[in-house]
């Protein structure tokens, strides 16, 4: 996670609007705008995999799975954000009529990077925990087999971990299950 050099603060309207023009994406933190980096190849595989798994299992139902590209916006403090996946089940509901901006989804995952792991831990988490559709938070690693499941219980965060390949992370809020020998599937760790 690198921020932009030439940093000038902007309002989340003057961000959204500059954001649509963008080559690349950009996350958004109250003002501050912060450039994503590309994503390796475990990366990418961890989350077509997962994706693949929710879609699968979610199909027949009245729920979305979006990857990596659909933006999440948290009132505050203001944030844009963009989580490798993201849940909805119901109605999604957008922030405008160009529906690139999510504002109600029921579970967030987030690969993680040695560089981004602690950002994707605590800050985004912080943020993403305002949003209240947000029933559970999962982390994935790109670098070993291991997956902590944050379960929101009333006001409270609830975390599992999972470090086995034959183990299944329960995705209670949308009956669903994740196989960690599927999300690893064809990963080859480095070192």
């Amino acid at each position: 996670m690198s921020t932009l050099t030439a940093q000038t603060y902007l309002t989340p309207a003057e961000y959204i609007n500059w954001e649509r023009k963008a080559v690349t994406k950009h996350e958004y933190l109250d003002g501050e705008i912060v450039a994503m980096s590309g994503a390796s190849n475990a990366h990418n595989i961890i989350t077509m995999n997962t994706s693949y798994q929710l879609y699968d299992q979610l199909l027949d139902r009245d729920c979305f799975v979006y990857a990596s590209d659909m933006r999440v916006g948290v009132d505050s403090p203001t944030s844009y954000l963009y989580p490798d996946i993201a849940v909805v089940c119901g109605e999604p509901r957008f922030e405008d009529d160009v529906f690139d901006t999510l504002l109600n989804p029921t579970i967030i995952i987030e690969v993680l990077s040695p560089s981004t792991a602690a950002y994707d831990r605590r800050d985004k988490f912080t943020r993403y925990q305002q949003i209240a559709s947000l029933k559970e938070y999962i982390l994935i690693s790109q670098s070993q087999v291991y997956v902590e499941h944050h379960l929101r219980q009333e006001n409270q965060w609830r975390v599992t971990e999972f470090q086995k390949l034959d183990d299944v992370v329960p995705v209670t809020s949308i009956k669903c299950e994740l196989l960690l020998g599927h999300i690893y599937r064809r990963v080859t760790f480095s070192g």
